[in-house]
């Protein structure tokens, strides 16, 4: 699934139109965004989206075996929930 068919689906099951869907869906992104930088976002029956710290490591370049240093940065992690993993 992409971000154009869950549109579709959104519009087709809500009756909105494809405009107001679109909103709709950028609108979920966006705050769960947002809520990600502050703290965990939580979905019952979903799943949780955390900020995660990465450590700087050592990596290798493939194409030239050389050592090169991977900064340090921010991931996000996601966890399904019990319901969503069944």
């Amino acid at each position: 699934m992409n971000k154009s068919y869950l549109i579709s689906e959104v519009a087709k099951k809500t009756g909105l139109s494809k405009k107001n869907a679109i909103i709709v869906v950028d609108g979920i992104f966006n705050d769960i965004k947002l809520g990600v930088k502050k703290e965990s976002v939580r979905l019952i029956g979903f799943g949780t989206f955390s900020l995660v710290k990465r450590k700087a490591r050592k990596g290798r370049n493939p194409r030239t075996g050389e050592t090169i240093t991977i900064k340090a940065r921010k991931s996000v992690k996601f966890k399904p929930s019990k319901e969503f993993n069944a």
